[in-house]
């Protein structure tokens, strides 16, 4: 967890709540306009400036979420605040500030906690966002993060997951797979060094999928590359439990049903070789893995033109009538496999 073994440790109970809330936040100065009152009052103020406001929260619990026998306290940090700012991003708005509060045992001194908040101030200056109020406590169970994202928009800007038709395309950015097969790295390493601790970690080669799992980027890119290509997606949705799960969720929401190819889906080729050694489906792990925070999202197919040799964004698949339900086309045939939410829940995986 905090590893610098010689380092004399402070215990939170010296600083106290306030003070460690003062301690943690006072490298964290105001740069949107909208933020007109930050930490250090009993609320924060914002002005939207006659826009409209979206907002969203995700709760990180210790051995639910994450593990702290391989992620690192500052990756988790940047990691809390990114999977927030990928679901303003869906909502194609733009973030601008946050809240994060956190419960934590007295087994955590402040200089955890400090490495936590780098991660959180590397995010916030990467992102452009102001971290405006939270709150701490202690918790009898590890550590649990709780942050809420704010984001600001105009409301013809505002991209719901319910207003895909039939025919439109279905779009993904990025590729898919890779957080899934990077946790797989770390926790088949962390069993090697709870069996051995005297062996070391077999990390070299697999950059990619381990970042893509340790600290991913929220694609907040995305709504300029769309503006700029005169492109507004008729629905949206970040890939956070799985494209399968996703594309259900868009299917219940704007009453439609979709045509996957799975040809089209877009694979790292580390992503590929590393579920090739492992024995597992590539496709699957794009399917039901999950942590991707790429954006999923339809368009007019009107729109094909404007987007089909795009860098950033893989044609993968058209909105069908209700009926005719979800289903992917398997490679090199017309066999139709039902897709069914298979992604990660929180509920269903302890």
């Amino acid at each position: 967890m905090f590893e610098d073994k010689s380092q004399e440790l402070t215990p939170i109970s010296k600083l106290g709540e306030f003070g460690l809330i003062k301690h943690l936040t006072e490298y964290f100065p105001l740069s949107n306009e909208s933020s007109e009152l930050g930490v250090g009052d009993d609320a924060a103020v914002i002005n939207p400036d006659n826009k409209k406001v979206v907002l969203t929260t995700d709760v990180l619990a210790e051995g639910v979420h994450f593990n702290l026998g391989y992620v690192p306290l500052k990756h988790l940090g940047y990691k809390a605040v990114v999977v927030n700012l990928s679901d303003i991003a869906a909502m194609n708005a733009t973030p601008t500030q946050i809240l994060v509060s956190l419960a934590v045992s007295n087994r955590f001194p402040v200089e955890a906690l400090e490495e936590i908040y780098s991660g959180i101030q590397a995010a916030c200056g990467r992102y452009k966002v102001d971290l405006i109020g939270g709150d701490t406590t202690s918790s009898n169970s590890g550590l649990v993060m709780s942050i809420t994202a704010v984001g600001i928009e105009n409301e013809e800007n505002i991209v719901k997951r319910s207003g895909a038709k039939p025919n439109d395309l279905l779009v993904v950015t990025g590729d898919l797979g890779g957080a899934y097969m990077g946790l797989q790295i770390l926790e088949r390493e962390h069993a090697v060094y709870l069996a051995n601790p005297n062996m070391q970690p077999e990390m070299e080669g697999y950059d990619y999928i381990l970042e893509r799992q340790l600290k991913p980027e929220a694609r907040t890119d995305v709504k300029k590359i769309l503006e700029e290509l005169d492109i507004k997606p008729t629905s949206m949705i970040d890939i956070s439990d799985g494209l399968a799960s996703e594309i259900l969720h868009l299917s219940d929401q704007s009453n439609v049903g979709f045509r996957l190819y799975e040809e089209k889906i877009p694979l790292d080729n580390l992503t590929i070789s590393t579920a090739d050694e492992m024995n597992l489906n590539p496709v699957m792990t794009a399917l039901s893995g999950g942590e991707d925070y790429e954006l999923l999202f339809t368009i007019s197919s009107g729109d094909f033109d404007k987007i089909k040799n795009h860098p950033d964004f893989t044609i993968i698949g058209h909105a069908v009538e209700k009926e005719e339900g979800n289903f992917m086309v398997a490679r090199g045939s017309n066999q139709l496999v039902a897709l069914t939410a298979q992604g990660w829940d929180a509920f269903l995986s302890q």
